[in-house]
């Protein structure tokens, strides 16, 4: 149990609701092992609080905070400077306090891309395609053209979230070396063509997650071929319906809870200069 003493420093996570975070217990466990004089708190904090929060955060001396749904992108606002990624992404996730001067970085793409190399794949020179144009695609595509993807095909259904899809593949374009492009999921003609082509394909959509464990965007198993990894950010269920089917092609399969454990990691880092013990607590909280 960690010890609070006079020079116990603190910080944690923002955001509403914040209850069933496993990110406290994640961090807590880490400065334990490492004998980190520091506590990670959670904060159930809405977008009204969070300006008078953050100046509270920065004023205390915190080693920064953490940011979850509804205010990654509202933090923007109270921050005095903002990693290239997270700029590109549109939010933040993670805030480091470096002597008053609060710094955004998103570590969700950080943390995606060391799962999926963790399981063998290297984004360098690679075609990837994606589902989805929600946060977690945003924080995954970016990272991924960041590190040298070659081409990044996004696929969504032409409703609300299209016009949010075309502006990510336009920054990803204009703003790195990776040429994304984006494709309606009803062609399913054009759909084959891109995944034949790639070497990674991502779920960073909702579908598949619990309750509805029984669905999946892959609707023709065809279209999985040899040498193809299938990724999947959802972690609730841990094997989604897209994961089985990916096995039962006889491809390797990744689930979402690695992505959530090395944005931690990453974060981790990022305030204390020293690595999270990670496959500690991965033993402790994801198996």
């Amino acid at each position: 149990m960690t010890q609070i003493t006079g020079h116990t420093r603190f910080g944690g996570l923002l955001g509403s609701p914040v209850a069933h975070s496993l990110s406290p217990a994640m961090h807590n466990f880490s400065f334990e092992v490492l004998g980190i004089d520091a506590v990670y708190l959670a904060f159930d904090v809405g977008q009204e609080k969070l300006g008078q929060t953050v100046r509270v955060f920065r004023d205390l001396n915190t080693y920064g905070f953490n940011l979850t749904m509804p205010v990654k992108k509202k933090v923007m606002e109270y921050l005095d400077d903002i990693s290239e990624a997270a700029q590109l992404i549109g939010a933040v996730n993670t805030v480091v306090n470096e002597n008053g001067k609060l710094v955004g970085h998103n570590t969700d793409g950080v943390g995606y891309v060391a799962c999926v190399r963790a399981h063998g794949f290297e984004p360098k020179g690679s075609e990837v395609t994606m589902f989805g144009a929600g946060g977690a695609a945003c924080a995954a595509a970016v990272q991924l053209a960041l590190e040298g993807a070659k081409a990044l095909h996004l696929v969504s259904r032409r409703s609300r979230s299209w016009d949010a899809a075309r502006d990510l593949a336009d920054r990803i374009s204009r703003r790195t070396s990776c040429a994304a492009d984006l494709t309606d999921l009803e062609d399913t003609g054009s759909l084959r063509e891109l995944i034949g082509k790639s070497s990674l394909l991502v779920n960073a959509t909702s579908v598949g997650m619990a309750p509805h464990e029984d669905q999946s965007l892959i609707r023709d198993l065809s279209m999985l071929h040899p040498g193809l990894i299938v990724s999947d950010v959802i972690y609730n269920p841990r094997t989604t319906k897209l994961m089985r089917q990916a096995r039962e092609a006889g491809l390797k399969s990744i689930g979402g809870l690695g992505m959530l454990l090395y944005q931690g990691a990453e974060a981790f880092r990022l305030w204390t200069g020293q690595q999270m013990p990670v496959e500690q607590v991965k033993e402790k909280f994801f198996t």
